[in-house]
């Protein structure tokens, strides 16, 4: 969907590049993940990638095409949904959608898509009156109004309850279903853990890892199995070589013979990875 190759970039009044000499691939139908510290160049390459930045250098084609060919035609086939949402405050939400619904010519199914993010009901409610989390899922409805072929979303589900949440990356899995592309970006491990098909890292302005979530668990993960069991009241725990724990007679043993507790192997967090490549912890999971 979008190959990117050797992209750079310095803001006008900046000493040195922000992007570094990226190069990347967005497949066709897969919800790809952008991640990094704060400061990386996560929202520079998307405003990049959706054409609110010029003046880069590389390449950059979208559908096959490069992306400095197309004209206005190339927002008809995308949507964004921003971080920090943007609407008409003194407007109630749907005079927010039907103004924005005058933008494209191909228009998605308003009162389905208010139903499923909850909104329905306040539709006629003056959007300044809505919570974070409501103009944050007004905002899920403005990226898919076109009924678009790429979205990308930038911390969508900061600001969400749970089950808003969940709501959220069901209609990202059915987007992705239905033939849809995502870039999306976001400090939520656990999101991009359960939506990305494939994640990039990106510090100071390059890429230093890319790969599946499974494949960089693996790699960054411990090959060990911990277990946990009960002996004369008491939890004791134990650590085992993952390679040969198939004939290892001790781990047998008390499989066979201990009330077991717990039993999981060495794999990492996406979370964790975050910390190791990027050398930067996460606060309170953002």
């Amino acid at each position: 969907m979008f190959k990117v190759e050797d992209l750079k970039y310095r803001y006008p009044k900046g000493e040195a590049d922000v992007i570094n000499g990226i190069s990347f691939e967005i497949n066709e139908g897969e919800i790809f993940g952008f991640l990094g510290p704060s400061g990386a160049g996560k929202s520079t390459t998307q405003k990049i990638l959706i054409k609110i930045l010029g003046d880069y250098r590389g390449e950059i084609s979208y559908s096959g095409k490069n992306i400095t060919e197309f004209s206005d035609e190339f927002y008809e086939s995308i949507g964004v949904s921003f971080e920090m949402p943007i609407h008409f405050s003194k407007m109630t939400a749907m005079e927010n959608i039907n103004f924005f619904l005058k933008l494209y010519k191909n228009n998605a199914n308003v009162e389905e898509l208010m139903k499923r993010v909850n909104l329905w009901e306040d539709r006629d409610k003056m959007v300044g009156e809505y919570s974070k989390g409501m103009k944050i899922r007004l905002n899920i409805v403005r990226a898919m109004l076109n009924n678009p072929e790429m979205l990308f979303m930038d911390e969508p589900t900061n600001g969400l309850d749970p089950m808003n949440a969940m709501i959220l990356k069901d209609m990202i899995r059915e987007f992705r279903a239905n033939g849809g592309t995502v870039f999306i970006t976001s400090h939520i491990m656990t999101d991009i853990d359960q939506l990305c098909d494939r994640v990039a890292f990106i510090v100071e302005g390059e890429i230093v890892e890319m790969d599946t979530p499974r494949n960089l668990k693996i790699k960054y993960g411990k090959r060990s199995m911990f277990m946990e069991y009960k002996e004369n009241g008491k939890t004791v725990g134990i650590e085992f070589p993952l390679d040969g724990i198939g004939k290892n007679k001790e781990f047998l043993d008390l499989l066979q013979t201990k009330e077991i507790e717990t039993l999981h192997s060495g794999e990492t967090t996406l979370e964790d990875i975050f910390i190791q490549v990027t050398g930067v912890a996460l606060k309170n999971g953002e």
